[in-house]
């Protein structure tokens, strides 16, 4: 039987989905397609370059390594335009529409220079977009439902992030591996992303009296951005460097001795932690302090670290993917959340530009030392060197909080 207590947090829950703007929905499901039809050529992609057009191991690292590496800086320079601009749809716009048309180039691709352009060209697209679309997330959505809105669109890019590959895995066993045929088919929800945003998303009027930005990357304008915004970006960043690639997880299944076919379920089962948790720890966000909600996924991370290190068999493996994913959902959509507080509305695009810059490079740093740690020492080097940074994060966090207080207060 339901109590009057249960009914009415029921019907409060209700209330916050009705109340969150329609464009963050939109916007939701942009990223969740995009995902889908990225993720389907993706989870193939290295496979396919390998058996299929002959290419090397070292040749498919370099071009993802490039390709990333492409897509942090160039959603530096995407965000601050926004700023300049003063729109922001229309970029966020031009960079689906970028990863849109570069679908069909790879099952048509007749040579590894094919796939390498349309691969530099797709994470173009996705740096084009980052920055401003995080930035129009913040633009739209009320202050009081900002870690909702931020935590509806991870889940529902999450979402897409691991429905990809499984679709993937089921066309490849119903067109009994033909690559072409897959591709194809992930071109379709990638065009449904960029037509999605073209009709459904509007972006609000510009408010009155609003500074405009003439010199995004100027001294005085970082300067505006505050020391509240720049802890979140430390904090971050030190952070970045305890949560390496999920890749990790993929290494740590192996060396467990778990089948190859099952290996890849280590991310399904990580994205559906992280897809299930960013929602409902994006309303808690509005409703209790915020870095207080980032403090326990750090602790959850601290958890995943420990049980990675040194819980053996299959089931302390489970668990520790759990909560990583969970982790995620913690901190992900969060430190988003953080930063639209943290930046002057004006300079919402250079924020999210430059905290995508710091925590992309703060991420391939703590790939590569992982990397290294891994080699020297095995996989429980490598999760108790990031156990070590996130109690430094949890350190970094108390000035964060003192810092966003202030800004709330004035």
């Amino acid at each position: 039987m339901t109590t009057g207590f249960e009914t009415d947090r029921i019907s409060r829950r209700k209330a916050i989905w009705r109340e969150i703007p329609a464009g963050i929905w939109a916007l939701g499901f942009v990223s969740l397609l995009m995902d889908v039809s990225s993720e389907m050529i993706h989870a193939l992609l290295p496979v396919y370059m390998v058996t299929v057009l002959g290419t090397s191991a070292l040749t498919v690292g370099m071009i993802e390594g490039v390709a990333e590496a492409t897509a942090s800086i160039t959603k530096m320079f995407s965000g601050a335009l926004s700023d300049w601009l003063g729109k922001r749809k229309l970029l966020a716009a031009l960079g689906y529409g970028l990863a849109a048309f570069t679908k069909p180039i790879f099952p048509l691709a007749p040579s590894v220079g094919w796939l390498i352009a349309a691969r530099f060209i797709d994470r173009i697209g996705k740096g084009i977009r980052g920055a401003p679309r995080d930035a129009l997330v913040a633009d739209i959505s009320p202050a009081h439902l900002r870690g909702a809105s931020f935590g509806l669109r991870q889940s529902l890019d999450t979402i897409g992030a691991f429905f990809g590959p499984l679709l993937a895995i089921a066309l490849m066993w119903l067109t009994a591996n033909q690559f072409s045929a897959v591709f194809w088919i992930a071109v379709i929800p990638g065009f449904l992303s960029f037509v999605l945003i073209l009709v459904a998303v509007r972006e609000p009027k510009r408010p009155e009296g609003l500074r405009r930005i003439r010199m995004p990357f100027s001294r005085s304008e970082l300067g505006r951005l505050g020391a509240a915004y720049w802890w979140v970006v430390a904090v971050a960043a030190v952070f970045t460097l305890a949560r390496f690639s999920e890749a990790f997880l993929v290494l740590r299944a192996q060396s467990i001795g778990l089948p190859l076919m099952l290996v890849p379920a280590v991310l399904v089962i990580m994205n559906i932690a992280y897809a299930i948790s960013a929602y409902p720890v994006g309303v808690l966000s509005d409703r209790i302090d915020r870095v207080t909600v980032l403090i326990v996924g750090l602790f959850l991370l601290l958890a995943a670290d420990l049980l990675l290190a040194f819980a053996p068999g299959a089931i302390g493996l489970v668990l520790g993917v759990v909560l990583w994913g969970l982790h995620m959902g913690f901190t992900q959509g969060l430190l988003a959340t953080l930063i639209a507080d943290a930046a002057p509305a004006e300079l919402r695009g250079t924020a999210f530009g430059m905290f995508n810059l710091v925590t992309g490079l703060a991420l391939l740093i703590a790939s590569v030392t992982a990397g290294a740690l891994w080699d020297a020492t095995g996989p429980q080097g490598t999760f108790l060197a990031g156990a070590v940074f996130t109690l430094l994060t949890l350190i970094g966090l108390l000035p964060v909080q003192t810092r966003l207080g202030k800004r709330e207060a004035s």
